[in-house]
């Protein structure tokens, strides 16, 4: 035993990157967040139409294909069925974009594996495919009703960020002004169901109250899907590490993203010029241009790294446990850290962990073994749930103190 730890450290010292490849081929990794769907649908040329976009082709202006992924070795990937808080018409834009996921599967058949259970990660691997999850990102849809939760667990989504950059009726958000303590009563019910439906709730995204109320309130591990360390930058979109301790009991998990300004203690501070007073930027088609415009108004800004990514991977081990860390990209088509340009660079953020002493397992738990836990925790206690009690039903106004 002692020898084989020789090799493998000797090989990390020269190759890395081929260890990396190495932990990746035999446990692909199950990315928590991209917005592609969204790239899609803005898609000056494509507008929504998958076939038009071509997943077949590198977009060099953009960050997600099929060349990619294949080159980044990705096993497994949650996408999100993502609209602004604002869309006029919430519940059918979500739809929209639960359907434009499932085209995607349909249209590359031999590519992505419709995925709506755990166990569908090691089919698709057994198969040379990519499992393909679908998630909502922002309870907007609902329109402060519970039933679509149903219509979309039925339409194949498993998990749910539940609010996006602004506060909802029922949940607060991390970058606008609170008005529910966190969660209210009708929150709660949401939380209920999505436990009852089997649908992981996703933190990223919420405030740190509504972190803690639903840490309060669930039945089921938790996921923040696309959340960094608050310690190493304070963007209120990252984790503070009470929240990250309670993972431990709750069984949940962080999933550490690459947004730069999420990243960069810097960068953040930089950004803030441009950047309300809970650090939120202005909605905009396209985000590359928008940050160029701030570049050419004041100065070049400063850059996240791979290296910067390495660093919160490393304090979210160190506060929340190695068996609660995963990876969650959010690759949006904008900026991303210099180093993980695009998905294709997964493998050289894990060489650097392989650099920094990371052992073959926890590198296994951090790539996939931990979200499929999570997983697997969730679908068996939504189980429980159904035998025990009926789908919960009504609108906002149908619970008192909401």
């Amino acid at each position: 035993m002692d020898e084989e730890r020789a090799i493998r450290s000797d090989e990390a010292v020269d190759n890395p990157l081929s260890v990396a490849q190495a932990i990746l081929g035999r446990a692909p990794l199950f990315d928590g967040h991209n917005d592609l769907p969204w790239v899609i649908r803005i898609d000056r040329a494509a507008r929504g139409d998958v076939l038009a976009y071509d997943l077949r082709r590198v977009h060099e202006g953009a960050d997600t294909d099929i060349p990619r992924l294949r080159e980044g070795m990705v096993g497994a990937q949650f996408w999100a069925a993502f609209q602004p808080t604002s869309a006029p018409h919430p519940s059918r834009t979500t739809m929209e974009q639960i359907d434009l996921i499932r085209r995607i599967e349909e249209a590359h058949p031999d590519i992505f594996l419709p995925a709506r259970q755990a166990s569908d990660y090691a089919r698709a691997k057994a198969l040379g495919r990519i499992a393909s999850f679908i998630a909502v990102e922002g309870g907007v849809g609902l329109e402060n009703s519970l039933s679509p939760l149903r219509i979309w667990h039925a339409a194949g989504v498993r998990l749910m960020t539940l609010c996006h950059n602004e506060s909802l009726d029922w949940v607060d958000s991390a970058t606008d002004a609170p008005r529910n303590g966190g969660l209210n009563a009708f929150g709660r019910a949401v939380v209920g169901e999505l436990n009852r439906l089997g649908i992981v709730i996703d933190l990223a995204h919420t405030s740190h109250d509504a972190m803690r109320r639903v840490l309060d309130a669930t039945e089921a591990p938790v996921a923040l899907s696309h959340s960094n360390a608050f310690s190493l930058c304070d963007h209120p979109r990252n984790t503070p590490d009470d929240v990250l301790r309670r993972l431990k009991a709750n069984g949940g998990l962080v999933m550490a993203t690459f947004v730069p300004g999420f990243v960069s203690q810097r960068l953040r501070d930089w950004l803030r010029r441009s950047r309300d007073a809970y650090g939120k930027a202005p909605l905009a088609a396209d985000p590359k241009a928008q940050f160029s415009e701030l570049e050419a108004k004041h100065g070049v800004a400063p850059k996240a790294t791979l290296i910067d990514v390495a660093d919160h991977i490393v304090r979210l081990v160190d506060t929340a446990g190695m068996s609660h860390v995963g990876i969650g990209s959010d690759y949006f088509g904008g900026a991303s850290p210099i180093g993980l340009e695009s998905v294709g660079r997964f493998p050289h953020l894990f060489a650097e962990l392989v650099r920094r002493g990371f052992s073959e397992r926890d590198l296994e738990k951090l790539s996939s073994l931990n979200v499929l836990r999570v997983l697997r925790r969730v679908e068996t206690v939504g189980k429980t749930l159904r035998q025990m009690r009926p789908p919960a039903i009504g609108r906002l106004e149908d619970y008192p103190g909401a």
